[in-house]
């Protein structure tokens, strides 16, 4: 017999077909939504401009460029260029049909991806710069001239050659971003704040603020950063520490949870930095982007470190820059070899060398006595380097 229409068979019936209705609907959902998640990887993926150019120069050079020292670490060269091209970027100036690199900074992220060490090169330092393929298709000869007249030459790839041939160090990836790009950043995150020792009212940058803590938007923000004349005493150095104590607040910012766990806060800071980009070819899409970076979520904001390379006036042009030897090279040496950078605000920091008398059984000291003690080691400290982490409040 039967079942009834109102009985338990017709009961079943109803829960299978909602079960199947259900199943559909979900199903559906994750084939849209898969959708539409490729639909946004492309997008934020096609955001990045690879600088396919740069790519085929460096590799006409390969045989001279520095060998990498330690497998897994990584040293990207960043770099903000002054184009004044486009209608956003040309409200800061003519737009001479040259860019020169505005700012450059070679970041080190260590092989264990425990530190991320940012050094900020000065745009007025005097440096050899190679030969050089112009946008024409001539080429520069070799000249001895300012760091940031390397972009202007050559772009991109004549700019890592510079720095390579500087520091020994080879650059293994590079970013490029413009004024409009770093303005997008900023927004993107809802603003960085900054601390301000004192008010600015610098008509030139355009920034009016009060003293102590205050929120910058994109645009003021690009004028913090740049500002000169009026801001502290006007050196280029003065202006790499306030980029770089910018950069550590803007990290902050990003790896805080409302950033990064928030969907609808995540994806205009992606899409914003994607198509803020110009990178080398491997970091030219998400994935290239991602497994560059994974890593660095864990690392501890103290050992997120920025500085500037040991430098000071150049000899024949008090407007102009040198390295200082030999800390350049002991810096240079220390990132080369993934060896531990210290920075502290304070400045370089003398310390003695520590000598170890090494004994046989294990134990450390001048007067060890015995018929077991060997001649005294000297084990040297690592170099302290001026400089902050992303970990410093610059209100306190």
């Amino acid at each position: 017999m039967g079942a009834s229409a109102s009985g338990r068979g017709l009961a079943r019936r109803r829960r299978r077909r909602w079960v199947r209705i259900t199943a559909f609907g979900v199903t559906a959902l994750l084939v849209v939504a898969g959708g539409v998640g490729w639909a946004v990887y492309a997008k934020l993926s096609g955001n990045i401009t690879a600088d396919e150019a740069a790519a085929a120069e460096l590799a006409r050079y390969d045989k001279e460029r520095p060998t990498s020292l330690v497998k897994d670490a990584r040293n990207i060269l960043l770099i903000g260029s002054d184009s004044r091209a486009g209608t956003d970027n040309a409200r800061y100036g003519r737009d001479s049909g040259t860019e020169r690199s505005d700012t450059a900074i070679l970041l080190h992220l260590s092989g264990g991806r425990g530190s991320a060490t940012a050094v900020s090169l000065p745009r007025d330092l005097m440096v050899d710069l190679p030969g050089c393929r112009r946008p024409d298709g001539s080429r520069s000869a070799p000249r001895f001239a300012m760091f940031n007249q390397a972009f202007q030459l050559g772009g991109s790839a004549c700019t890592i050659r510079t720095v390579e041939k500087l520091t020994d160090i080879r650059v293994d990836h590079h970013v490029v971003v413009d004024f409009h790009g770093f303005k997008k950043m900023v927004d993107a995150v809802d603003g960085v704040e900054v601390c301000l020792r004192e008010p600015i009212d610098d008509r030139a940058a355009k920034l009016r603020l009060p003293a102590g803590r205050v929120t910058l938007n994109g645009e003021q923000a690009l004028g913090y950063v740049r500002a000169r004349k009026t801001l502290g005493d006007g050196s280029d150095t003065e202006r790499m520490e306030r980029q770089q104590r910018f950069l550590g607040a803007l990290v902050n910012k990003v790896r805080s949870n409302d950033v990064l766990l928030n969907p609808a806060k995540l994806y205009p800071v992606l899409d914003a930095a994607t198509s803020s980009l110009t990178t080398d070819p491997e970091l030219a899409s998400l994935r290239g982007l991602y497994e560059l970076v994974r890593g660095l979520r864990d690392i501890p904001m103290e050992q997120v470190q920025f500085l500037t390379v040991p430098r000071e006036s150049y000899t024949y042009d008090a407007n102009r820059d040198q390295l200082v030897e030999p800390a350049a090279e002991r810096l240079f040496e220390r990132l080369r070899t993934d060896a531990p950078v210290v920075v502290e605000g304070n400045g370089p920091r003398s310390s003695a060398p520590l000598r170890l008398a090494d004994t046989r059984d294990g134990s450390y000291g001048d007067s060890h006595p015995g018929p077991y003690r060997r001649p005294s080691v000297t084990v040297s400290p690592p170099p302290t380097f001026r400089g902050n982490t992303a970990a410093e409040d610059t209100c306190e």
